[in-house]
């Protein structure tokens, strides 16, 4: 079979490997469509060893499943199916209190196990969710990154979320954008280096946006909301400087979100958060029932993305990678379909 593969550091190339063969409990899924994602790209900048070759990465996918394994039921095969990007051992402490996201044993494709950059890939038949007959393969394999952005709905649904702020206007920030809107009612004011991709968040319903080189964001958020700040700030880039941004943006009692993965190690103003009783969470992953809802909120079109998502063919994912590493004001989510 034909993949888009990592064989070492800064390297890249489409490689012939062998297909491969379900074991117990799983199935082979031929892949329809894989999205690209933000994290896939900063590891292979950053020769990350989080995701060490050699490898075929690839967390986003849906397809067609073609073979199954032992103790797998097959009536699944020929099924249309969306699979979720990790998988959970469902006997740890975590799964057993509901959080099978956090999973202390968690394996995710394209980093513990071979990804979707590929023409087929083996998935366990427990993280599979049915794929929508009305849904385009495009659409379908980004169930995941908006089930991040329910993921950060449903985590802050103990707050008011009348106002908030995303920073970054890239996939993942997108996603949260309009899941806010659409689950919560949120004015969104979105902030992004770009105003290419500002103008998206607007057409996807942003109330404001703020190119944030030319901008002080507490600031501005302090005049949109009569001095208050807002409720919510989803940090969707993740570096040191939009982390310590989005807690400054805040109201007293608001929450700032991280789930973007940009930097690590920091430095913050620790009575920014203690005296005003400003709350930071962290943010990682979906529940699989998050990507049921994604999948149907994008099948009612209550989401959308067809308007900013480019699809490639997988022959051409080598170019399409390295453009997207620095990508222009349209470059902002690619899907390769093999």
């Amino acid at each position: 079979m034909k993949a888009l593969y990592y064989p070492r550091f800064d390297a890249l190339c489409i490689e012939e490997l062998a297909a491969p063969t379900p074991a117990a409990g799983e199935v082979t899924v031929r892949v329809a469509a894989c999205g690209l994602c933000g994290s896939e790209l900063e590891s292979f900048k950053n020769r990350s060893p989080r995701r060490q070759p050699p490898l075929v990465m690839g967390h986003e996918f849906c397809g067609v499943v073609d073979d199954v394994g032992a103790g797998v039921d097959r009536s699944l095969l020929g099924r249309r199916v969306v699979s979720n990007s990790l998988v959970p051992c469902n006997r740890c402490v975590r799964c057993t209190r509901g959080d099978t996201h956090l999973c202390a044993h968690r394996q995710i494709f394209g980093m513990h196990r071979a990804g979707a950059f590929a023409e087929r890939v083996a998935v366990p038949a427990d993280v599979l969710l049915a794929w929508p007959d009305d849904l385009p393969a495009s659409a379908a394999c980004l169930a995941e990154p908006l089930g991040n952005g329910i993921h950060v709905v449903n985590l802050t649904r103990h707050l008011p979320a009348a106002t908030a702020i995303v920073i970054g206007a890239g996939p993942i920030g997108l996603m949260c954008q309009q899941a806010l809107q659409t689950l919560r009612g949120t004015r969104v004011m979105v902030a992004d280096l770009s105003a290419g991709r500002l103008a998206v968040a607007t057409r996807l319903g942003a109330e404001r946006t703020l190119v944030t080189k030319d901008a002080d964001l507490p600031s501005e958020a302090r005049a949109w909301t009569d001095g208050e700040g807002v409720d919510l700030v989803v940090d969707a880039a993740g570096s040191a400087t939009t982390k310590r941004l989005s807690i400054a943006a805040l109201r007293p009692g608001g929450a700032a979100v991280w789930i973007g993965l940009h930097g690590d190690k920091m430095e913050i103003d620790s009575y920014q958060v203690t005296l005003p009783e400003r709350q930071i969470l962290g943010t990682y992953a979906a529940k699989k029932e998050e990507l049921a809802e994604a999948l149907e909120l994008m099948r009612t079109g209550r989401v959308e993305v067809a308007s900013w998502v480019e699809t490639a063919p997988l022959e051409s994912a080598v170019g399409v990678f390295h453009r997207m590493l620095s990508p222009g004001d349209a470059d902002i989510k690619a899907v390769f379909t093999p």
